[in-house]
């Protein structure tokens, strides 16, 4: 391993607290963010972004449309509120941050004129159901709903994307490749490829509450500049949910190893990771 003991329990606290976000979304969600901010028609007056993590997309929105009287975000990570909060805090009351399962979303009185979320429906498999009927049903008249979602191709054990990368380190930890899709199972941890519905499926659950207006694609390709970036990407972003299945003990030499492997695709591939993204515009069909 070329990863310190000194940097390793750092990343463990980063992975609990979610924490370094702001620096890891460089490689992948920020150009979410920007993708869908330029989709937004017209002077919005409301907006809501669901996961809306430590206030990116809320900051830049505010600066981009200056009509905004109110920017909402709903997150569930308490310690992500908090940065969110600071981060925030000279927009006083035009920003409302509240603590939210989006698998089960909270009662807010006003209508947006624009929802997004970016880089989360996966996160709610199998449940998104309830958060896109909150969601037709908080749209005001006209207003429209962007969506990002990632689809990673999957293998015959049904894992894509980050899940390979695990599979690549947990290989490298001792772990028999052909054992890795067990070792999933039992630790209950949902392959991400899985989480991740097709287009197709998407397609057909969307089309319950929304009019499909577009659905525009392009790939999603992450490159690092060496281990330590990926190892704290992946803290920051998956957080614990991959580290469980391995010993307690061993987290440390997990997150470090993360790193290993994504450098070492990067060697050998030019890239970490590369899957198609696809930006959803969706108006309810009932109109609002």
């Amino acid at each position: 391993m070329t990863g310190s003991s000194v940097q390793a329990p750092a990343t463990e606290d980063q992975a609990r607290t979610l924490a370094g976000y702001d620096r890891a979304s460089t490689l992948r969600q920020v150009l979410d963010r920007d993708w869908v901010l330029d989709a937004v028609d017209g002077e919005p007056a409301v907006l809501f972004d669901l996961g809306s993590g430590i206030g990116q997309l809320l900051q830049e929105a505010l600066a981009r449309f200056p009509s905004l009287r109110l920017a909402v975000g709903l997150e569930r990570s308490e310690h992500r509120i908090a940065e969110a909060g600071t981060r925030l805090a000279a927009h006083g009351p035009r920003v409302r941050l509240l603590p939210a399962d989006l698998t089960d979303p909270p009662a807010v009185p006003e209508r947006a004129d624009v929802i997004t979320m970016t880089s989360v429906l996966h996160w709610l498999y199998p449940d998104e159901e309830r958060i896109f009927a909150w969601i037709a049903d908080r749209l005001a008249p006209g207003g429209s709903f962007l969506l990002t979602t990632y689809h990673p191709a999957r293998d015959g054990d049904g894992l894509g994307g980050e899940d390979e990368i695990v599979r690549e380190t947990l290989t490298a930890l001792g772990t028999a490749p052909e054992a890795v899709p067990e070792l999933f199972a039992k630790g209950g941890v949902l392959p991400i490829a899985v989480r991740t519905r097709t287009p197709g499926e998407l397609e057909e659950l969307l089309g319950r509450h929304f009019r499909i207006e577009s659905g525009v694609q392009r790939s999603a390709r992450v490159t690092v500049a060496d281990a330590g970036q990926y190892e704290h990407f992946h803290a920051a972003t998956f957080g614990d949910y991959y580290a469980r299945l391995v010993a307690p003990e061993r987290r440390a030499e997990f997150f470090t190893a993360v790193g290993e492997s994504a450098w070492r695709r990067q060697r050998e591939r030019g890239r970490v990771s590369e899957m198609p993204v696809r930006l959803w515009r969706l108006t309810p069909r009932t109109g609002g």
